[in-house]
């Protein structure tokens, strides 16, 4: 079941791979800035590179919002470091690997495109505000990966915590 507005964001610690060597991102670490994190199917698909790329491009308007943006899927931590270095992606892509934190949001497929991928186990692609205090204010779980996050409904959350 998706999380929802209102209720406290799931914790969670992730992988990361950066140039200088493995990282792991904690959510609560994050307290007292408010946080998007932005569910994506697969690094290297047409709609999910366009998602993110457009997102790093727009970055200053998240900084300018207080607000951190991450990127997370079931890929791996070196796929994910290949695909934003290959994209300019400016902001961490954590590594859900084991599906703890996809399944933990109510965000991940039980079988991606049935019938042409059968993919077990992928993330939706999802958005989520999460305030400073950790509360989820925005929550969208699409089931169509060739969909996008409501960008603006998001940018619009985001000013209503500032």
């Amino acid at each position: 079941m998706p999380i929802t507005v209102g209720q406290n964001a799931p914790n969670f610690a992730l992988k990361t791979k950066t140039p200088e060597g493995a990282a792991t991102i904690t959510l609560s670490d994050y307290k007292g800035k408010n946080i998007v994190l932005l569910f994506f199917p697969m690094a290297f698909t047409g709609v999910c590179t366009n998602e993110l790329c457009s997102v790093s491009g727009g970055l200053e308007l998240y900084s300018s919002l207080n607000a951190q943006v991450f990127g997370i899927s079931v890929d791996s931590p070196f796929t994910l470091e290949v695909f934003a270095q290959k994209n300019t992606i400016a902001f961490p892509l954590l590594s859900d690997f084991n599906k703890e934190v996809s399944k933990s949001y109510g965000a991940l497929y039980d079988n991606f495109v049935p019938g042409v991928w059968d993919l077990q186990g992928v993330s939706k692609r999802s958005a989520f505000v999460i305030d400073k205090d950790g509360v989820v204010q925005y929550a969208e779980v699409l089931e169509n990966a060739g969909e996008l996050p409501n960008f603006s409904k998001i940018e619009e959350t985001l000013k209503s915590l500032n």
